[in-house]
């Protein structure tokens, strides 16, 4: 199935790009400072989900020594894709606060933000979501007062270095990629644009709309898109559907549970080598180190292992046609069994140790998908057969003139 892929899901985070986020600027709101953004975000965020953001906020509180034992986190909410944020409830002498991070808009929303002034809380951070940075808010809430914004924080997920080396040679094995990423459509163009896939990159909801309405046409879209944004892990399944509706093999990345159907749905499921177990067993392959460097590795074996069969199936139809119709015709034109069962049987046998050695042929990988022709194997090999036939019943000539046979055809001995 890899050897046939033609395209390929790939996620962004941690594999397009390191998955290790950054905090690279910082924007306090309401009086608050810089530290304080800082030390509320790493609040609102739990080292034992070994999530990249609750990292990225931990990580620079500590380098800024922002953290202290005075602080106890009494609960935690951790992220989910509906709510868009997380949550901890902490206690400081006594006393409990509460904290929270997340998208922009929701957390906006809950500290009761009018749309004018979220509009304009986004379209200054406009710029940095054009050039890829992904941009949070943080909240705190004391006592029953309602939420306060405390600030923006924007963070960046590099691209791995090799990656747009990588997604160039896939492309010149004939390979179409497809990122997909739960980020905003600017951010995504921005990733998509510096690894060498394109802008043409398109949100879930359009392809939805379009799901909706004409299947023909979210399928065209798919197909043509480079990319997909603002995706919940539950849209991969569709957006593998769209594409086997259009014809083709397809290959997908995942590594959680939700990301199960999509990959038991796509011909090649790749599991990445942190996954979940369920996502594991979903899975066609399951990778052993990050990036893109083990699927380009994947698809030149899978091809090479393509070309490896394909000889086999043409050595196993030569085999079968030559000694089914040599041994026919030999009988009917000599009226002897010139290869009695013994000879046959020991001649499969022989041959099967032959055989086992095309699972070393030294063979190349070819730099366009492969796909299975039946049909023309079959010819290719009756062609070889024939040609093989004529040189046994040569041989079987030579060796009846040589032996001076004599046959009740008179024919044949005259031909002898």
């Amino acid at each position: 199935d890899v050897a046939t892929m033609d395209t390929l899901c790939a996620d962004k985070t941690g594999t397009i790009t390191l998955n290790r986020l950054a905090i690279t600027s910082i924007y306090p709101v309401n009086g608050f400072v810089e530290d304080d953004v800082v030390l509320y975000g790493a609040l609102a965020s739990q080292e034992a989900n070994m999530d990249p953001i609750d990292l990225a906020f931990l990580a620079f509180a500590r380098d800024k020594k922002l953290l202290s034992n005075g602080y106890v986190q009494k609960e935690f909410i951790p992220f989910n894709p509906e709510t868009k944020r997380t949550e901890a409830v902490v206690q400081k002498n006594s006393k409990n606060f509460r904290v929270m991070k997340g998208a922009v808009r929701k957390i906006a929303e809950i500290c009761g933000l009018t749309d004018a002034e979220i509009i304009k809380l986004e379209s200054s951070m406009g710029d940095l979501a054009i050039k890829g940075y992904r941009t949070l808010a943080v909240a705190l809430k004391e006592n029953t007062e309602k939420p306060r914004l405390v600030g923006l924080a924007a963070l960046y997920d590099n691209p791995r270095p090799d990656s747009k080396k990588l997604i160039q040679e896939l492309k010149n094995l004939g390979i179409s990629i497809k990122m997909l990423t739960g980020d905003a459509l600017p951010i995504a163009r921005e990733i998509a644009n510096k690894v060498g896939l394109g802008e043409n990159i398109v949100t879930v909801t359009n392809l939805k709309m379009y799901a909706k309405e004409d299947q023909r046409k979210a399928a065209e879209i798919a197909e043509k898109s480079e990319g997909f944004a603002e995706i919940y892990p539950e849209d991969k399944y569709m957006i593998v559907k769209s594409l086997q509706s259009k014809g083709h093999i397809v290959g997908m990345t995942g590594d959680g549970v939700n990301d199960a159907p999509a990959l038991k749905q796509a011909e090649v499921g790749i599991a990445v080598s942190n996954a979940t177990d369920v996502a594991k067993r979903s899975a066609s392959i399951v990778l052993t180190s990050e990036g893109l460097s083990s699927i380009v590795d994947l698809v030149k074996a899978g091809r090479m292992i393509y070309q490896r069969i394909t000889t086999w199936t043409l050595n196993k139809i030569i085999k079968t046609f030559t000694i089914v119709v040599f041994v026919t015709l030999a009988f009917i034109l000599t009226n002897l069994t010139v290869v009695n069962a013994f000879d046959i049987v020991l001649l499969l046998f022989l041959t099967d140790f032959v055989t086992l050695s095309l699972s070393t042929d030294n063979v190349r990988w070819s730099l366009k998908p492969n796909t299975w022709d039946v049909t023309g194997l079959v010819k290719v090999a009756v062609i070889l057969g024939i040609v093989i036939l004529i040189e046994h019943f040569v041989l079987l000539y030579m060796s009846l003139r040589y032996l001076g046979f004599q046959s009740n055809i008179p024919e044949l001995n005259t031909l002898v």
